[in-house]
């Protein structure tokens, strides 16, 4: 059962023109991955000072990568995660930590703990939600994901058969 309540849309739109840094934890390489097409966004289409974070990474996207939040060269507005489940917790520590002023999971993380000690800290919290979306959305670019093509039509698409 969910009992924590992430911040109205007017919040979260509030959190996205405060930042100047997003810190993306988690982050890779690999253009499958969820957190390649946020960095990609973010990096052409957002205002943001965008680092990355993995430990196992020398660059990503032709970018130095941090082996911790600590490494950073800056303090982050916004740490947007890319982990595992248990991870949550200890990402959240080490972004009060650093003295990060949000702390972001994606789409599918939704971690009670992690959330109870970033918000302890005084920092906001928006979970279960795509910082890329989300910055789009407010931001008329959803259209480069994809969405709000403008198209509106009753007509089933075509599709090939093979």
């Amino acid at each position: 059962m969910r009992n924590w309540q992430g911040p109205t849309a007017g919040a979260r739109l509030g959190i996205l023109h405060r930042a100047t840094s997003v810190a993306i934890v988690g982050a890779s390489d690999n253009p499958a991955r969820a957190s390649y097409f946020v960095a990609t966004y973010l990096l052409s289409s957002a205002p943001y000072e965008v680092y990355f974070v993995n430990p196992r990474a020398d660059t990503i996207m032709g970018q130095k990568s941090y082996a911790s939040l600590a490494d950073l060269p800056v303090v982050p507005d916004i740490v947007d995660v890319f982990r595992r489940h248990e991870d949550l917790p200890g990402v959240a520590r080490e972004a009060v930590e650093v003295g990060a002023k949000t702390l972001w999971l994606q789409l599918g993380s939704l971690n009670e703990e992690a959330a109870a000690i970033a918000e302890a800290a005084g920092l906001d919290v928006v979970m279960d939600r795509c910082l890329k979306i989300e910055h789009a959305r407010f931001h008329g670019g959803l259209h480069l994901a994809g969405f709000d093509t403008g198209v509106i039509s009753s007509k089933r698409q075509v599709v090939a058969r093979g």
